[in-house]
């Protein structure tokens, strides 16, 4: 019978980690963590699932809140600093395939039950990293979607989204996001082919935004031409 290895003898091996290798393990542990038992998990549990002691992973990371706040640069930053938002507003290529590109690149990294259910949890807790990202998603992804399609309908530009473009942005970024919790969450049938499901979700949002487009340019304080929703495929 193989003899088992004693708490002090995996403690040993993870001394072996660099400083840095061991932080990055303590937030990947705990994104793990915090995806299964929400944010009211204890410190003290997350340390005897990374085989440390409490003190030591204070060491790293002096409370609760800072290790949450690595946690949301890792899952929820990290993520958007890939180069998405310069890609949307590369305006050598159709608005619409930057979308495509855009919401297929996005999904493939939102789409996992461990960044969905931290997602969900941070927004019940009513925590703060949850408002700010949503916050980031408005001010980075959607008012510049709204900024991308302005600009090759001809449109004038503007300070900031109408309200009403922004609540349609809104409502197609959160349908496609809800396409996730259904088949990832509450492992809803949903259509497989995402890809699909993204083209269908652009014809719609395209064809709300035109309309919204063409009672901004008949208001008679806006010079704009009218648009048709060909203009955006």
């Amino acid at each position: 019978m193989a003899k088992k290895s004693s708490p002090s003898v995996a403690r040993v091996k993870q001394k072996r980690l660099s400083p840095e290798d061991r932080r990055q393990e303590f937030v990947r542990k705990a994104t793990e963590f915090f995806s299964e038992e929400g944010f009211n998990g204890g410190t003290r549990e997350l340390a005897r699932r990374l085989g440390v002691t409490q003190p030591l992973l204070y060491r790293y990371f002096p409370s609760k809140e800072e290790l949450i706040k690595e946690v949301y640069r890792k899952v929820y930053l990290e993520p958007l600093e890939s180069g998405w938002e310069e890609r949307l507003a590369d305006r050598s290529r159709p608005v619409r395939e930057r979308l495509e590109e855009f919401y297929n690149a996005y999904t493939d990294v939102l789409f996992t039950r461990q960044w969905l259910r931290i997602f969900l949890f941070s927004g019940l807790k009513g925590l703060d990293i949850n408002r700010r990202y949503v916050s980031l998603v408005r001010d980075k992804i959607l008012s510049r979607i709204i900024k991308e399609c302005r600009f090759e309908a001809g449109l004038p530009a503007q300070a900031k989204p109408t309200a009403a473009e922004l609540e349609l942005t809104w409502v197609f970024h959160s349908g496609i996001i809800y396409y996730g919790i259904r088949k990832y969450i509450y492992k809803w049938p949903v259509l497989e082919d995402k890809e699909q499901m993204i083209e269908d979700a652009l014809d719609m949002y395209i064809a709300g935004v035109t309309l919204i487009f063409e009672k901004d340019a008949r208001r008679p304080v806006v010079k704009s031409k009218r648009l048709n929703a060909a203009a955006l495929r």
